[in-house]
């Protein structure tokens, strides 16, 4: 008899995931109604109990992540904020003091006391305290820095001389949104750069000829829709490279052939998001009204007896522009939004959105509290902060506006399984996002 050919590594440990996984789903399956119910609950006592303690308190191990601390400071208010909740007043003021610290005099923020500044801790340090909230912790932000890391050909580079790619692209460009700074200067050439990195593939890579992912995707998709020149994509490929990354396991991929991971529930559902109220939008340009198409009620049963029927304001709809509802995906007119959130009617998502979060809640949910990557992994905060966000990202997705809360049939398990709403574009709670904007329009 003829040998079978050996596996390769990349099949092997593809092969040991989708085993641990479907042996989770098969025992989930195979318990009792009550024992379901129990495993389903995320637990917010358990959640917020180790995230409080990362907060107040991290052993040697984390020595690793000293040019990190800003990130784990965002990565944990982040997701108490999901879960509802926030820090006290000790913690809220040692937090905003100890970001001060990491500030340079020229603005941006290193990722600790003395460091170089760096975009990528600015935007952890500029989205904490935009979650903290309130005039002390957004007041403490140093507005410079921003243009000293633009590059002529167009892009950003993430500290003084250093690489330049599409992520230093996004987070400058986020920064430069919630802060309300962005200009013509920031954006010059900005478009052309993220535009070379799209691959044939469809999604977007790190810079030009880099192999698509989904952090650049999230990235390039965000920054191309916070200047509105979101258009210039290949929309088309880049939908369908996207909704391809999610798998048998029902959790998405990173990359083509990569094994799943709960951080990429946030970087490939918020994209699939964006891309279908994208495309909501350019359908009522050319039907010149505010109607949107009806999910068949076969597609999706559970939906039926939904009997919020959302009015069309036929007065707005005649005065609306293809122009005007492109630009509601810039920031300045967030608090205005026409097409993509306030008027967007109920659709189903083109990712498996309940799926999802069977996945994150069954695979990647620690019982102790905390989320990790995949089965077999130890929890950490990074893969907290993406799961839970992520997890509100797939929770909403039914949701016709941002106002609008999910139906219980959106939400696996219980309602108390319910998250607060992200801002897509950033990824802030809605609310914190709106009362940010409000105050920098008042600080100009």
């Amino acid at each position: 008899m003829e040998d079978l050919p050996s596996m390769t590594v990349s099949q092997r440990d593809q092969f040991l995931v989708l085993n641990d996984v479907f042996r989770i789903y098969s025992d989930f399956d195979a318990s009792d109604i009550a024992t379901q119910i129990f495993t389903v609950e995320i637990q917010r006592d358990k959640q917020l109990d180790y995230l409080m303690n990362g907060l107040r308190h991290l052993g040697p191990s984390f020595s690793s992540l000293d040019a990190n601390r800003p990130w784990i400071c965002y990565w944990i208010l982040h997701s108490i904020a999901l879960l509802g909740e926030s820090v006290d007043d000790e913690l809220e003021n040692n937090t905003i003091d100890f970001l001060g610290r990491c500030q340079g005099s020229d603005g941006g923020y290193g990722g600790g006391p003395g460091q170089l500044a760096h975009l990528a801790t600015s935007y952890a340090a500029v989205n904490t305290l935009v979650t903290l909230g309130g005039d002390k912790a957004l007041s403490s932000i140093n507005r410079c820095f921003l243009r000293r890391m633009k590059d002529p050909d167009g892009g950003f580079r993430v500290h003084d001389m250093g690489e330049m790619d599409v992520r230093a692209c996004y987070l400058a460009i986020s920064i430069a949104s919630i802060l309300n700074i962005l200009d013509d200067e920031l954006t010059q050439g900005l478009g052309d750069y993220i535009l070379s990195c799209q691959t044939y593939e469809g999604g977007i890579g790190g810079e030009p000829g880099s192999e698509a992912h989904a952090g650049n995707t999230y990235c390039g998709l965000a920054t191309m829709a916070l200047i509105t020149e979101v258009d210039r994509l290949n929309l088309d490929s880049l939908m369908n490279w996207i909704v391809h990354q999610q798998g048998v396991e029902r959790g998405f991929q990173g990359r083509t052939n990569k094994l799943v991971d709960g951080c990429y529930t946030f970087w490939q559902a918020a994209p699939c998001v964006l891309l279908q109220r994208l495309y909501s939008a350019h359908d009522l340009v050319l039907q010149g009204s505010l109607h949107m198409s009806q999910p068949r009620d076969e597609d999706h049963e559970e939906h039926a007896h939904d009997e919020d029927d959302p009015e069309s304001d036929d007065d707005d709809s005649d005065e609306d522009s293809n122009e005007g509802l492109l630009l509601t995906f810039s920031y300045h007119l967030q608090l205005n939004l026409v097409a993509l959130f306030e008027d967007c009617r109920r659709v189903q998502p083109v990712f498996d959105s309940l799926n999802l979060q069977r996945y994150v809640i069954l695979c990647s949910m620690v019982p102790e509290g905390g989320f990790r990557d995949k089965p077999g992994r130890p929890r950490d905060f990074y893969h907290t902060c993406y799961c839970l966000s992520g997890l509100s990202v797939a929770q909403h997705a039914w949701s016709k506006d941002k106002d609008t809360p999910p139906l219980n049939s959106d939400i696996l398990g219980s309602y108390a399984n319910h998250l607060e709403q992200v801002h897509l574009l950033h990824n802030v709670v809605m609310d914190r996002y709106n009362k940010a904007i409000e105050f920098f329009h008042r600080a100009v």
